[in-house]
């Protein structure tokens, strides 16, 4: 920066800039909260049908996001302008008072162009007259420490004026269209994010230099700026495509057979890199465009370690997905990640898949921890479970879908496959908290369909379940028992709250056999137990509370709940009896396990209000959002999960024993009665609904009965059955 520019230099019209971004900022706050307080609430509660249940539900939703990273991004610059043109006032102020100081022992300071300058001391006549010199040397070093002085201040002006344009052009350029959601609270937090990229990436150029020590740093500075889009970007970028799958693939080489305190460090690299570069890979640049596309491009390249004698290493695409465990990637990135590794893995056939990826690749190892990353499908598929949007779209070919499935027999994947699933069907990602379920668009009940037909298959499609799905698909049920509700309860199954864009759109037939064969899964089983009381009881809460949600009397509401709650765990029951109770419980502690896990989660989710898959289901008024509206303690859903979980724990009178032996069929029959009377009577509590009490709990008890018995009608209809 020239000294004139610095010390002449007109920071009013900057001035203006702050104060117009300022401005735009708090129009943009108001414009945010208005698009998710209105707009967007608005847009989640609506009974959307047709075109607009996908296009326009998407597009309002997006566009409330874009408000938001609007106004995060006016946020950040305003910040960074204000910064700024403070610390130039700053310097203008010391550079001043430097140059004052310097005229008062005849010192001159001239601006020479193109950021130089001089200092001269000017001839007074008395220097002449001191025969030692000494007033000369003296003169000298005043003119050095000046110089040095204004020198400093030049240096620390011309930074904080090029790092402010620096990062204002990264921020700027990481949304090509819309904005970008980095948030920095001044200039200097904004450099030091960048300057921490620049040195991570020149440390990862060169793997081999790097102590164990070195590394800790590394980490410990990746786990800190991990979430931020300039330094994810700038990381990814610098290093490049290529140098990123060659650092892992050093990295998996010389800590190969890490133990204690080392392994501990690897896997948190990996899982600090991984969430690094899901933040890189949203952003919009044209160097992480290129990154993207090279990265994939790398996906047939034979990665190996300097010092490795094999020649065979590792495959970019068996590096690629072994970084995308944790994280959620850009959903186009995934995309057309997904299409090539889904071509090569169909290209192969169901039966050869595992071949294809594993064999010559003996001994690799990509990851620090569970599984060795040979497989690349089972990282791709765990970064679609933390994408929902992205693992909807892996799944929509049926024909894709189907061959997925299939290879499971032949592979280890069919637990990555389960999560990718999972998110798939219920718009939520694994592991996220603190999202509420969104609808189930009429793409992803198709998905939900497709798979249901899928293990419904006579001849083993019921064999599915055991190959790591089990769980995931208890889970799926879970959030699906709107729709199987409604399948078993035929049209006009008003009855049955449902916000789906597709609420007929599964076929009874496969939802009987899918449920007939998920149920002899402990954990499975526990997804589709838990699933149906919450969804029971939410059901009995809404209509309680508010008689507008059903045309008819409540008589009826409580019959047709009661029934179906018989079906579902009727066919449950029917099913262990029919495989034979002893051996279908031999895993009962993992049952009851997973019972535990399942409630837990369920409260989890009730206790941030947002419910739980099925439970979040009520359009309308606030009454028939769910129980899980208000808290988790004291509402009939919570009520009903706590004792679905203390009852593992009472002994004696069966009818209380809710779920604690399933070798009793009657036991399960009992409970499944005697949990949804429990429900009504809370509801009714709460509400304080004029309904005979005894007389409520009698209809739900017939109703429960009659829909037990027609459980295993249902179960004849669909299957072959040992007594059928």
């Amino acid at each position: 920066m020239d000294l004139d520019a610095l010390r002449y230099g007109d920071f009013s019209k900057l001035g203006e800039a702050v104060t117009d971004w300022e401005q735009m900022t708090k129009k943009l706050a108001d414009l945010q909260k208005d698009a998710e307080s209105n707009l967007k609430a608005k847009a989640d509660t609506a009974r959307w049908a047709g075109v607009n249940a996908t296009v326009s539900r998407e597009f309002i939703t997006k566009t409330a996001a874009e408000f938001a990273d609007a106004h995060t991004q006016a946020d950040s610059i305003t910040k960074i302008l204000s910064d700024t043109r403070g610390e130039l006032i700053s310097f203008r102020s010391q550079l001043n008072t430097a140059i004052t100081r310097g005229a008062q022992q005849s010192l001159t300071v001239i601006d020479t162009g193109e950021g130089t300058f001089t200092v001269t001391g000017n001839t007074r006549p008395d220097w002449a007259s001191d025969p030692s010199g000494k007033t000369g040397a003296t003169d000298q070093k005043a003119v050095d420490d000046l110089r040095d002085e204004i020198q400093g201040i030049l240096t620390k002006a011309t930074q904080s004026d090029n790092s402010a344009a620096k990062v204002l052009r990264l921020l700027v350029d990481q949304a090509k269209y819309g904005f970008a959601d980095a948030s920095y609270a001044n200039r200097d937090e904004a450099a030091k994010a960048v300057a921490a990229a620049e040195k991570l990436a020149k440390m990862a150029k060169n793997p081999a230099d790097m102590s164990l020590d070195d590394i800790k740093d590394f980490n410990r500075t990746m786990e800190t700026y991990s979430g931020d889009s300039l330094f994810a970007e700038q990381f990814a970028t610098r290093l490049g495509a290529k140098g990123t799958l060659q650092f892992w693939t050093e990295m998996t080489s010389a800590h190969a057979g890490a133990r204690d305190s080392e392994l501990e460090t690897m896997k948190s690299l990996q899982n600090n890199l991984s969430l690094t570069l899901a933040t890189a890979s949203f952003s919009d640049s044209e160097a992480m465009q290129h990154w993207k596309q090279n990265l994939i491009a790398e996906r047939n390249t034979n990665f190996r370690a300097t010092d490795s004698f094999s020649p065979i290493g590792a495959l970019g695409s068996q590096v690629i997905s072994s970084l995308m465990r944790q994280g959620q990637y850009d959903t186009e990135f995934l995309d057309d990640y997904r299409k090539t590794l889904f071509k090569a893995d169909k290209g192969a056939g169901e039966s050869n898949t595992d071949a294809l990826w594993v064999k010559g690749y003996d001994a690799l190892d990509l990851v620090f921890g569970d599984g060795n990353g040979r497989d690349p499908l089972e990282g791709l598929f765990e970064g679609l479970s933390h994408n929902p949007e992205a693992a909807t779209h892996a799944f929509e070919s049926k024909s894709d879908l189907d061959h997925m499935l299939g290879s499971t027999v032949y592979t280890d994947r069919g637990e990555s496959l389960g999560h990718a699933l999972e998110a798939a069907v219920t718009g939520v990602a694994i592991g996220d908290y603190s999202s509420a379920a969104p609808p189930h668009s009429a793409a992803q009940v198709q998905i939900m369909a497709n798979v249901m037909n899928a293990v419904a298959q006579p001849g083993g499609g019921s064999n599915l379940v055991s190959k790591g799905l089990g769980e995931s698909f208890g889970n799926m049920a879970a959030s699906y028992m709107p729709e199987i509700s409604r399948a078993f309860a035929g049209p006009n199954a008003a009855v049955f709250l449902t916000n789906s864009d597709l609420p007929k759109g599964l076929e009874t037939t496969d939802v009987t056999r899918f449920l007939s064969a998920v149920s002899l899964d402990p954990e499975g089983r526990a997804g589709i137990i838990v699933g149906e009381s919450v969804y029971t009881s939410g059901l009995l809460d809404a209509h309680l509370s508010d008689p507008s949600l059903f045309d008819g009397p409540r008589d009826k509401v409580l019959e047709n709940i009661g029934r179906n709650a018989g079906i579902i765990e009727g066919i449950v029951g029917h099913s262990m009896a029919d495989e034979s109770v002893q051996s279908a419980v031999d895993g009962e502690n993992d049952y009851n396990e997973a019972l535990q896990k399942k409630g837990d989660f369920v409260k989890t989710w009730i206790a941030t209000g947002l419910g739980y898959g099925s439970v979040s289901l009520f359009p309308g008024s606030h009454a028939a959002a769910g129980a899980a509206v208000g808290g988790f303690a004291g509402g009939v859903v919570g009520l009903a999960v706590d004792r679905v979980l203390e009852g593992q724990e009472l002994e004696g009178a069966k009818d209380e024993a809710l779920y604690a032996s399933a070798k009793d069929l009657y036991a399960m029959r009992d409970s499944v009665n005697q949990q949804t009377q429990w429900s009504v009577a809370d509801a009714l509590e709460q509400h304080h609904v004029d309904l005979p009490k005894d007389g409520a709990g009698d209809s739900v008890r017939v109703a429960v009965n009659e829909g037990w018995d027609d459980a295993s009608e249902f179960l004849t209809n669909s299957k072959e059955r040992p007594n059928g």
